[in-house]
């Protein structure tokens, strides 16, 4: 591991002077930065702590919403009261990531900002231009089954891994950044970014800005909502196809619909006119599958990954069923 130094910050504002210089990464629970540093793959010059912010409060809004400070453990935030009554959706979604030792440490920020999990970017021996631009992407014609069937490029088929994210993805939540420019609010949805041709970029985060909070809006979907994770093995795991889904349901009738997906692209997938497709339509399997096919319009496998089109769409409609039936408790 390369030698770094370390700075402890005692405000947002301290944190973001620190981190005004190149080579600076802000560290939390350090879930995922200390494996990346360890590998090689990351080596910073600096260490900002950022773990005596305050920036731990989970604090409901005066127009119903929900405020959560980014260092809001993902197990305090799975189990706060109000997230478990009025955003189940996303309380499921951080129970089927990672293991208890992990989201006790993992941070609501932290995991915005994971990195892909893809062997090829861990991997300082083979070829990945997300690693190092122009390099190649050796997943393309080695190992993909993990890989990515929307939202890839030439230059970068690696997935975003986080499940959280896809959740906050279906209920449209929003970013909020403190940087040197001051501050700024990023709508989830142009947060991740896809790799085009600069897939080192993940995020639309620019230099030195800092998450200090991310807000959720009134409808959390509490009634009728369902988070899906198929995976190899029942726990520790990522996903090879993840479906977040909210609905508002009259009588028979679908009134409002959010779909996210997840372990399918570099970042949660949504696609609006899938949640269009299923408003005012009866509830059933039917209005599903023409859904599922907005979902993955233009969906593309490599050659071992093209079994996930079709594991997609079969999620798809059993989310949504299962949404429909109303949010398990």
């Amino acid at each position: 591991m390369k030698k770094f130094t370390y700075n402890r910050a005692e405000n947002v504002a301290e944190a973001v002077k620190y981190a005004s210089n190149s080579g600076v990464h802000f560290i939390a629970g350090g879930t995922n930065l200390i494996d990346l540093m360890k590998e090689q793959v990351e080596r910073p010059d600096r260490l900002i702590d950022i773990t005596r912010l305050p920036l731990r409060e989970v604090q409901e809004q005066a127009g119903g919403g929900l405020r959560i400070g980014a260092l809001v453990s993902n197990a305090a935030l799975a189990e706060h009261p109000l997230v478990r009554e009025r955003y189940p959706l996303l309380a499921q979604a951080i129970l089927a990531g990672a293991s208890p030792q992990l989201r006790n440490m993992a941070t609501t920020g932290g995991n915005l900002l994971q990195r892909t999990r893809c062997m090829y970017f861990y991997d300082t021996a083979t070829a990945c231009n997300k690693r190092n631009l122009n390099s190649g992407c050796a997943a393309r014609t080695g190992i993909n089954r993990q890989h990515a069937i929307l939202g890839h490029s030439p230059a970068c088929i690696a997935v975003h891994p986080s499940d959280m994210c896809v959740a906050l993805a279906a209920l449209e939540a929003t970013v909020l950044v403190e940087g040197p420019q001051g501050p700024r609010t990023i709508p989830l949805a142009d947060f991740h970014r896809l790799p085009g041709e600069s897939p080192e970029r993940d995020t639309a985060l620019q230099a030195g800005e800092l998450i200090t909070a991310v807000e959720l809006p009134p409808e959390g979907f509490p009634s009728h909502s369902h988070y899906l994770k198929i995976r190899d093995r029942a726990s520790y795991a990522f996903a090879l196809v993840s479906v977040a889904v909210g609905l508002k349901l009259e009588g028979e009738h679908i009134t409002e619909a959010r779909l996210a997906l997840g372990g399918v692209a570099p970042k949660p997938w949504r696609v609006s006119a899938a949640d269009e497709a299923l408003r005012g339509q009866l509830i059933g399997k039917r209005s599903f599958a023409q859904a599922a096919e907005q979902l993955l319009h233009g969906a593309e496998g490599f050659e071992h990954n093209r079994f996930k089109i079709e594991l997609a769409r079969r999620a798809i409609i059993r989310a949504c069923e299962e949404a429909a039936k109303g949010t398990a408790q």
